[in-house]
């Protein structure tokens, strides 16, 4: 479905402006939008994944997690999770989706993240929607389900302006 180059709305096809903000509409690209099954598929590839190496890291003798360098984190706020694993995922998807596009799992599904133009994310964008994914996911899914459903966006891919696509071949 084609989106507006300035204000992200979704236009219909063939249409010369868009409706929201008047923006004249010159050579829309048609993005697919992946849809939440395929999301959640690659998002549980990327978990077991990094859940095996961070896994490796806490047996015994290796010992090089951060939980045994002391301060202990606050897991009382709902909806939060802001343990050592997180920044873990955070890096991770932050540096791949930048660089790349694609987490493993993404690659996997054949899906990428992308700005609402179809271009790659830059490190400001990479940052901002891997913040909702690795500390706020519950949160996260549920204000996009309900409040950008027609883009299928999570709160924090509409705050940084980003969609996930299907990859075209």
């Amino acid at each position: 479905m084609p989106y507006c180059k300035s204000c992200g709305e979704e236009i219909h096809r063939g249409a010369a402006f868009c409706p929201k903000c008047g923006a004249r509409v010159e050579g829309a690209t048609d993005l697919v939008l992946a849809t939440w099954g395929e999301r959640l598929v690659a998002y549980i590839i990327d978990t077991v994944l990094l859940g095996i190496a961070i896994g490796w890291l806490t047996l015994p003798g290796v010992r090089w997690m951060p939980h045994m360098w002391g301060a202990a984190v606050p897991n009382w706020i709902p909806f939060v999770d802001l343990g050592f694993r997180n920044v873990v995922y955070f890096v991770y998807w932050m540096f791949l989706e930048q660089m790349y596009g694609q987490s493993v799992g993404k690659m996997a599904m054949k899906i990428r993240v992308a700005d609402l133009d179809g271009e790659p994310l830059s490190m400001q964008q990479a940052a901002l929607q891997s913040i909702g994914k690795a500390f706020l996911l519950p949160l996260d899914c549920l204000l996009g389900w309900f409040l950008y459903s027609s883009k299928q966006q999570r709160l924090f891919n509409y705050l940084s302006e980003t969609v996930v696509l299907k990859k075209l071949d």
